[in-house]
């Protein structure tokens, strides 16, 4: 029986074009930010809207698909796992939360392949 599950879905747009780069063995990466948003009244009855911000990391052939097709706005739906890392930065250790997706689904309707990015390989370089 598994120990846990770790899985997150979300629909929201990239808050910016995706950025690609490549790690010492060539393997392809990209990162974007996505904007979640709800709406709800408050107490006193007022109309709230909040945006939640998600970095998201997607591998392999997923980034080069998300990097070539995906821009600034694009509303796309997104399938993966939260992670935790951490790095050091003026000799303070700080902790980024990230979605690492494996699947994209591209919801605007200017999509060619009908919207889906293909899934990659489960062997993740972490």
């Amino acid at each position: 029986m598994p120990r846990g599950l770790n899985k997150v879905t979300l629909i929201g747009n990239l808050g910016k074009d995706p950025e690609m780069r490549y790690t010492t063995n060539n393997t392809p990466v990209a990162t974007f930010s996505v904007a979640t948003g709800e709406s709800y009244k408050d107490a006193e009855g007022n109309q709230v809207d909040k945006t939640e911000w998600h970095n998201i990391v997607v591998w392999r052939k997923v980034a080069e698909i998300a990097q070539q097709y995906l821009k600034k706005g694009s509303k796309v739906y997104l399938e993966g796992k939260i992670t935790t890392r951490s790095y050091d930065k003026d000799g303070q250790k700080r902790y980024i939360t990230e979605i690492v997706c494996d699947t994209i689904l591209m919801l605007d309707s200017k999509s060619e392949n009908g919207g889906a990015v293909p899934k990659p390989p489960d062997d993740l370089p972490f």
